[in-house]
């Protein structure tokens, strides 16, 4: 099954405008070409999200899947991923721990980097519970490098760093943090090579999710690398348990998710990038074409 998979991504790839062979640096660049960036999120997080980005990586698209490797589940994670070749890793730096009754706490160990955990030695749910602790810097910089370490151990091959909830750049100071790590490690950073946010179907009614990201993807323009985030999963007992302690978070989180991975894995979506030649870039890509030197932190 494995071997099918990876043959079918390969064969898949081909039918998708990459251009990896003669890629395109920043002035070559086709100004009428629509150029697009798929990142999934979460990745690692437990069973249902693994098996979705499975299903997803099989149509053999150039995407960018960041791994959550704080969670238990990134092992699982790990040898999905490295039968696509179509697929480039980031690392989704974690600092909280957003769900109710599934919780988990740095790689470090809750006694290493104490002004990051609850009572429990769990991450804080929130980005505010978290700022409220007070977290020390110096023990933010040993949490994410020793998240780091762990994605390069895996044998995977790293790219870039992104940030779950946005708490690993809450502050100027933390913001610096990641550029140092970004730098040091070699990797890229998520939205510092120009992307432009194409909107996202993570609001969307569950029933309007393929219909919102259609629009999205019909209205997007050329000379603009546009960058879709999404949040899939499988709607299954497991997931259907899962309640974000986040007043902002979604109730009936597994809907939306599958809802998420239905969209991306419809016709309508799969003719859409086909018909409207629309160019898929994953970081990989882009950092070949653009080069780590040139990335530039995003205006805030």
């Amino acid at each position: 099954m494995k071997r099918a998979q990876l043959v079918l991504a390969v064969i898949l790839s081909l039918c998708f405008v990459v251009e990896r062979s003669h890629p395109q640096t920043e002035n070559q660049r086709d100004s009428t070409a629509i150029t697009a960036m798929l990142r999934f999120d979460d990745i690692g997080m437990c069973h249902g999200l693994n098996s979705a980005i499975g299903e997803v990586a099989a149509t053999g698209m150039p995407m960018s899947v960041s791994v959550m490797f704080a969670c238990p589940w990134y092992q699982e994670s790990v040898p999905i991923l490295k039968q696509f070749p179509n697929v480039s890793v980031g690392v989704h730096l974690v600092l909280n721990s957003e769900w109710k009754n599934y919780r988990w706490g740095p790689v470090t160990g809750a006694g290493s980097v104490p002004s990051l955990v609850d009572s429990d030695g769990y991450f804080f749910p929130s980005r505010v519970a978290l700022f409220a602790h007070n977290p020390r810097v110096e023990e933010v910089e040993k949490e994410l490098r020793a998240q780091i370490d762990r994605a390069v151990r895996s044998g995977l091959r790293i790219d870039y760093l992104d940030y779950h909830m946005g708490a690993a750049v809450q502050t100027p100071e933390l913001r610096s943090l990641v550029e140092k790590l970004a730098n040091e490690y070699h990797l890229g950073i998520s939205r510092y090579f120009g992307e432009r946010d194409a909107g996202g179907v993570y609001n969307a009614p569950i029933e309007r999710k393929t219909d919102t990201l259609m629009h999205i993807t019909n209205s997007l323009t050329p000379g603009v690398r546009w960058l879709f985030v999404f949040h899939i999963g499988l709607e299954t007992p497991e997931m259907d348990a899962l309640v974000d302690m986040n007043s902002f978070g979604l109730s009936n989180v597994s809907k939306y998710r599958n809802a998420e991975r239905k969209a991306v894995l419809s016709e309508r979506f799969q003719n859409a990038i086909r018909l409207r030649k629309i160019q898929l870039r994953s970081y990989y890509d882009v950092i070949k074409e653009t080069g780590l030197e040139n990335m530039r932190r995003p205006e805030q």
